[in-house]
Order: C-alpha cells, then sequence, then structure tokens
C-alpha cells in the first residue's frame, strides 16, 4: 500500500516533467497524509495537460455524504476495473500523482514500527499512477474532488518492507496513463509492473515521521 509520502520538487520542476504551463506555487511537504489536498496532473477536454489539487481518500460519485467515513487512499491495480467504487474511474478519470519520495514501515521485535524512505535512486521526482472520481457536496453544493493512488505488487526492493508498493509510471507513458480513450486494463498492464529495484533508493529515518503533524525536512534525513 501507499499510506503516505512526500513531495519537495518546485513548482517549476513539476511543470518541465509534466510538460505544464506555469502552475501555482506550493510549499514542499515531507509527510504528506490521507485527506490532505494533494498536487496531481490529468488530461482535459481538448487532450491537454492540467493541473489540480485532489483530496487524498477517493470517494466515489455515488456516495452520499453523513454515510460514514468511507473513502479509500489506494486502489489496487489487478482489481480496480471490477470494483465498483473504481471501475469508473479507472476506465475514464486517471491522473499522475507527483512524488519524491513514498514510506513504508517495518515491524520490530519490540517497539514502533521503523519508518524507511523510498526515493527515485536518480532525480527528486517520480510520478504515481492516479484516479480520481468527484461528488456533489450537498451542504454546501460544491463539487469535491478525490483520489487514490494505485498499487500494484512490490519489487525485490520493497517487499522486506510490505508486499505492495505504489504503480510509479515511466515518463514514456505518461500519455497513455492518462488517455481517456484506453479504458480496457489490457492496455495498460504494463504500467503496472513495478519498477525494478534498482531504480529506488531506500534508507531508515526517524520516528518523528509517524506523527503526521511532524512536516520538515529532517524527517527524510537517513537514520543509522
Amino acid at each position: 500500500m501507499c499510506g503516505r509520502f512526500g513531495l519537495w520538487a518546485d513548482s517549476r520542476q513539476i511543470a518541465e516533467e509534466f510538460r505544464l504551463g506555469e502552475i501555482p506555487d506550493f510549499r514542499p511537504a515531507y509527510n504528506i497524509a490521507p485527506s490532505q489536498n494533494i498536487p496531481a496532473v490529468g488530461q482535459g477536454r481538448e487532450g491537454e495537460r492540467s493541473f489540480a489539487r485532489l483530496v487524498w481518500g477517493l470517494k466515489p460519485h455515488w456516495f452520499k455524504q453523513g454515510g460514514g467515513d468511507y473513502k479509500m487512499i489506494n486502489a489496487r491495480a489487478e482489481s480496480m476495473f471490477d470494483k465498483p467504487a473504481f471501475k469508473a474511474a479507472a476506465r475514464k478519470r486517471r491522473c499522475l500523482i507527483p512524488a519524491s519520495c513514498f514510506f513504508e514501515w517495518q515491524k520490530q521485535e519490540q517497539g514502533a514500527k521503523q519508518p524507511y524512505c523510498i526515493r527515485p535512486a536518480k532525480g527528486d521526482l517520480f510520478a504515481f499512477a492516479g484516479i480520481w472520481e468527484y461528488l456533489e457536496d450537498p451542504d454546501s453544493q460544491e463539487t469535491i474532488y478525490t483520489c487514490a493512488i494505485v498499487t500494484t505488487r512490490a519489487n525485490e526492493a520493497v517487499q522486506p518492507l510490505h508486499n505492495r508498493m505504489p504503480v510509479i509510471v515511466h515518463r514514456d507513458s505518461y500519455n497513455l496513463w492518462l488517455d481517456k480513450s484506453v479504458q480496457e486494463p489490457r492496455f495498460l498492464k504494463a504500467i503496472f509492473e513495478p519498477v525494478p529495484g534498482r531504480s529506488l533508493k531506500i534508507h531508515k529515518v526517524g520516528l518523528r515521521l509517524n506523527n503526521p503533524a511532524n512536516d520538515d525536512q529532517g524527517l527524510v534525513v537517513p537514520v543509522s
């Protein structure tokens, strides 16, 4: 799964990576948690790429406000095209979620789980596969946009920490992933393969990461 990630690439880097026009500046975030607004890249009506901020924690368009805390932060690549909560978004509303790292935790014989930071081996930016949804808030009459990060089986580097990891989309596959006309999972199957372990670097970080209220650069500094 992916339950926490960081993004410290600036707006210029993101605009260049995803071939966007000028986008709003935003502060670096080192401990992004569910329910927060996160940057995302989608496809506009004319096929152009667009930038938006989405609430992390997908709520299907048929979800009724007041029906409980029904939200999902991850969608499994293997089953999302069949699940009622995900299948419409998986076919028609896909997005790219910029990230600089993600985190996983390893159980310890004693004490708190040990967090690890997982980053690209080269550079400070990669893209998670995401799906997004919308629903109308009957109280405010506003449209709420939410998203989930797509996950796949872990590669050999992440496997010791967790059996799932985010789908990391290669730059050459950005257009395919965003293309609304591609709605059959068989055409996207290659994207769902986990990236090679050598493309990632992994290191331990301090236990301060365990508190989502902490958000500073020190959270991603390696510890022994």
